[in-house]
């Protein structure tokens, strides 16, 4: 996916609109309720000028005060505006309403499709541009149902209601009256058409910001350590000046087009009307009270204009905004799925590669020609240099990625046959490293899995020996972690991943360096639960240190993405081939630092 984002079209624009609408579809009724709120407040705040009109050209005028018809009017236009304050309130807070709910299941729509997503679409996505569209994209959004719709729909009817009002008072002069609408809608599509494009630049250097700071943060002890806040300061100050430019940008089209445009048209308008009745005055008497009530529906004819071309910048940003998250919604990168519904079962374990071809981008492959069996009980190992594939191998046994060419055999049935959930429950994966969540020991290791109990959780922490840590901790089980659990040493982090690993008691287990970075205190304890993890399972070992995979069934030594070498620890050796030189450099780094 793309991450510069580019500018909707017209006809695009009213599609995302349109797909924002249909969001309100199962809120009808409510918004049904609100609606006619809304028509009940336009029409008490219409009436107002009316009941004016009547007490000056009737009463005023000709100096007529009959007190009861007074009173009636005077209760008349109170009734009218408290009417109209609590109306709009209820109908206001109905809107509301219906926009958080419309908010909240859009970001779990978006939510749920990111999920689905595989681990090819979020190796080139930056998480900070993802987090943004999630969060500051939807809620740019609600403004939308928030402020724009019901403030659209107000006004809309309020000058409709208007316009009804002035041909009551002056068919002729409500006429020339609507010659403003094509202006003012020229004005409006004017501003849509040259705003999108900064806000949608605005969108995307505030996806940029996002992205920036969660690298950051993320990477804090790298940048501390090398001294890098200086140019991580200078690139984010980049960034935030173009999206401080882009943000000026906007500012300046606001103040040309909306309210100084509007404003001039209305005097415009005034100058019209005075002239009019001006004219008119020449030829027959005009009534006061029309000229008062036409003013006055003048006046609130460009106020409600005026508020709906203040939020037409409201509106542009959370079209825009509702664009780059449908285009997220939609995206189908998703990763590899069952073909078929048959539902296969992890029986033994094992695991054939026959011919496998891999290649990340389509260009240039990762893997070549791959193939090698390992049985129940068995382990194999997986050596070679950074970049040599080993990773590959295993993102691709996991299903993470889609498989190019060859075929991939678990208990002699094709991969893709596998439902995910069978995948997930009978592949237990250790990674270099762990990563914990925020919460308790206990639910780090259950990960809310449905049917680990208490008992399992204590059971596969026992297995790995992980309890011996976990019973000095205030709490124990409930003890609470920190994020990525850095309270808690590499070794006790990586003894809850095999933990974790093992309360599904899974049939294939695979140890993408497990041991790396491990450290002394714990190292004994992780040695003895890997080796009573792979006892009666299919096991295959990314090994970085050569002597702990000594006793493995099977070592493959990649390079550049293929076998180049096969056998045990002992046959290897004697071989005296990239294995051997792999071992005598690290046995000499060995000796070196026992030396030291």
């Amino acid at each position: 996916m793309e991450h510069k984002d580019k500018v909707l079209t017209d006809k695009e624009q009213r599609q995302v609109l349109y797909r924002l609408l249909t969001y309100a579809k199962p809120h009808m009724k409510l918004l049904s309720i609100a609606f006619i709120l809304l028509l009940l407040a336009t029409a008490a705040e219409l009436m107002g000028p009316i009941l004016v009109k009547i007490f000056i050209d009737d009463y005023l005028t000709p100096r007529e005060f009959p007190v009861n018809a007074l009173i009636w009017l005077g209760v008349w236009y109170i009734v009218l505006h408290i009417s109209s304050v609590f109306i709009n309130y209820f109908q206001s807070f109905l809107f509301q309403k219906i926009s958080l709910r419309i908010i909240q299941q859009l970001r779990v729509d978006v939510f749920s499709n990111v999920e689905k997503l595989g681990l090819s679409f979020f190796d080139k996505t930056p998480a900070g541009a993802l987090i943004s569209r999630i969060t500051n994209d939807t809620e740019s959004i609600k403004e939308l149902y928030v402020t724009v719709l019901a403030t659209f729909v107000q006004n809309i009817m309020f000058l409709v209601g208007v316009f009804i009002a002035m041909f009551y008072l002056n068919a002729t002069l409500a006429l020339y009256c609507l010659a403003l609408i094509p202006i003012l809608v020229g004005l409006m599509q004017l501003y849509r058409k040259w705003s999108s494009k900064f806000y949608a630049d605005m969108s995307e250097k505030l996806s940029q910001l996002n992205a920036k700071m969660n690298e950051s943060i993320q990477g804090m002890a790298i940048i501390q350590m090398f001294r890098q806040e200086k140019r991580l300061r200078k690139e984010f100050a980049d960034v935030n000046d173009e999206h401080l430019e882009a943000g000026m940008k906007s500012m300046k089209l606001d103040g040309l087009l909306l309210r100084p445009m509007v404003d001039l048209v209305s005097i415009a308008a005034l100058i019209l009307v005075l002239s009019f009745f001006g004219v008119t005055s020449f030829v027959s008497p005009v009534e006061i009270g029309v000229i008062y009530a036409f003013v006055n529906y003048l006046d609130r004819f460009f106020e409600p204009v005026n508020q709906m071309m203040m939020r037409l910048s409201l509106f542009q940003q959370a079209i825009v905004s509702a664009g780059r998250v449908f285009k997220l919604m939609d995206h189908k990168e998703y990763a590899p799925e069952q073909n078929g519904n048959e539902p296969l079962n992890v029986t033994e374990g094992d695991i054939t590669f026959n011919h496998v071809t891999f290649s990340y981008d389509g260009k240039r492959d990762v893997l070549k020609n791959i193939s090698f069996t390992v049985k129940k009980g068995e382990t194999v190992a997986l050596v070679g240099h950074t970049g040599s594939g080993k990773s590959s191998i295993i993102n691709l046994l996991m299903r993470f990625y889609p498989l190019d060419r060859g075929e991939i055999l678990i208990d002699g049935m094709p991969l893709h046959n596998y439902p995910n959930d069978e995948l997930r429950k009978e592949i237990g994966l250790v990674l270099q490293d762990p990563f914990l969540y925020t919460g308790t020991i206990a639910s780090n290791i259950r990960l809310n899995r449905d049917g680990v109990t208490d008992e399992q959780v204590r059971e596969s922490a026992e297995f790995v020996q992980a309890n011996e840590f976990i019973e000095k901790l205030p709490g124990r089980y409930e003890a609470p972690l920190a994020e990525r659990g850095s309270t808690l040493s590499s070794g006790q982090r990586q003894l809850l991943s095999f933990a974790r690993t093992m309360a599904t008691n899974p049939k294939v287990l695979i140890l993408d360096e497990a041991t790396a970075n491990v450290d002394t205190e714990t190292e004994e304890a992780i040695q003895t639960a890997l080796r009573r993890m792979q006892q009666g399972r299919t096991t295959i070992a990314i090994a970085h240190r050569l002597s702990t995979i000594k006793d493995a069934d099977q070592i493959l030594v990649l390079h550049q993405g293929e076998i180049v070498e096969r056998g045990n620890h002992e046959e290897l050796l004697e071989r005296g081939g990239l294995y051997h030189k792999m071992y005598l450099l690290q046995k000499g780094s060995d000796s070196k630092v026992k030396m030291s």
